[in-house]
């Protein structure tokens, strides 16, 4: 089919869950994609934050083709080899102790809270316990992930949600505090919010939850699907403020393309789900978990925490020369390799001259430019991006 064809029959086959932009992409290589016409794009949103290593890397290719020779499923009635290999590999990167494996950020986010409520129905026999989450946030669209996302849109036409979530502000630590009580089991949060606008963690309130967590007797959840793996320069995001979760999910670059996902807890929390508790299908498949175990090796081989540490410094500094230059630009925020570009206007026409000038942008919240590129970028494909971005901010002014 051509590009015509091809999004003439989606838009009458799909259900429109998304507005696309017109491009149907063909290829990618290193960090650029190629549409169907042969037109380049210098990529910097990596398929939301998950084409951490770039495209077309031979080793990865290479990985998963030699797993398909093998042996792709069996259930998880049986052992396999990568499923163990990702979980060594796992565990050792992240300091926590057992991991169930997903396939996707939203099955890591329900697995998460399932725990935590089991966690606490062992200690009182009661399921009525409460978890506090953020205003902002965002966790995903089933119905156990919706229900701990900070964005009444997303939950208004899905209700009634699960009972039980209550809301702070992030950062704010006596929000979190107020909203603490006897049938508080469980505080989630991003380390870095994504969709609310990439605002970090401050250390104070990281470090105030966790303090309030060991007090209380709360389980800390921490949710680095978008930050995680490697995306700020340390492996996981919290790594950088010195706590360490009681829960962790994990999704998007774990697998490079290929939906795999987890949640991980510590050995205490970790023995609440027996046998029958929770299960997944496809989950730990030997496919999923080859691609994870050639991640975390690449990881090491390329040097990546090392590229993206020096790197986002760069990027950094261009972005906030934008700042400087443009009325429109009124602010920079972010860790590593994923940062945010707040304007005075809807992202959204600057983000469609960007793919006119052959650069992929998202958006963050409703005004913040999201730079979550691959984690191989160099300096010279920020010197790219900022040439392209500036053009793109010209043509809006």
């Amino acid at each position: 089919m051509n590009t015509e064809k091809i999004i003439e029959t989606a838009e009458e086959k799909l259900i429109h869950t998304y507005n696309r932009y017109q491009i149907v992409l063909d290829k990618g290589d290193g960090v650029k994609l190629y549409d169907t016409n042969g037109k380049e794009y210098l990529d910097f949103g990596a398929g939301i934050a998950v084409f951490a290593l770039g495209y077309n890397n031979k080793e990865y290719n290479d990985a998963l083709k030699a797993q398909i020779d093998k042996l792709i499923h069996t259930s998880n009635y049986f052992y396999n080899e990568p499923a163990v290999q990702a979980a060594e590999a796992i565990t050792k990167a992240s300091g926590m102790d057992r991991v169930f494996f997903t396939n996707s950020g939203t099955e890591s986010i329900e697995g998460a809270i399932k725990l935590a409520k089991k966690v606490a129905y062992l200690k009182t026999g009661n399921t009525d316990h409460e978890i506090i989450a953020m205003n902002h946030s965002f966790h995903g669209r089933s119905m156990g992930a919706l229900a701990v996302t900070g964005n009444k849109h997303y939950q208004e036409a899905f209700g009634p949600m699960i009972p039980g979530i209550k809301f702070a502000e992030y950062n704010d630590l006596d929000s979190v505090k107020a909203l603490v009580n006897d049938k508080t089991c469980a505080i989630l949060f991003e380390t870095v919010q994504g969709e609310g606008g990439i605002y970090p963690a401050k250390k104070e309130f990281i470090e105030g939850v966790r303090k309030l967590c060991d007090e209380k007797g709360i389980l800390l959840i921490l949710d680095e699907i978008q930050c995680g793996m490697g995306r700020t320069g340390s492996m996981f995001a919290f790594q950088q403020y010195g706590v360490k979760p009681d829960i962790l999910t994990v999704a998007k670059a774990l697998g490079c393309g290929v939906p795999v996902g987890a949640f991980l807890a510590t050995e205490e929390v970790a023995k609440a789900l027996v046998p029958g508790d929770h299960g997944t299908t496809y989950g730990g498949n030997p496919l999923a978990c080859a691609a994870a175990v050639k991640v975390f090796e690449l990881f090491e081989k390329q040097h990546v925490l090392e590229n993206v540490k020096t790197v986002s410094t760069y990027l950094e500094e261009q972005l906030d020369k934008i700042v400087a230059d443009y009325e429109i630009a009124t602010d920079r925020r972010g860790m590593g390799l994923m940062q945010g570009l707040e304007l005075t206007i809807n992202p959204k026409d600057v983000i469609a001259a960007a793919l006119d000038n052959g650069l992929i942008l998202f958006s963050a919240g409703t005004n913040v430019i999201r730079f979550v590129p691959p984690l191989v970028i160099t300096k010279s494909d920020v010197d790219e991006m900022i040439i392209k971005l500036r053009k793109s901010l010209d043509s809006v002014q």
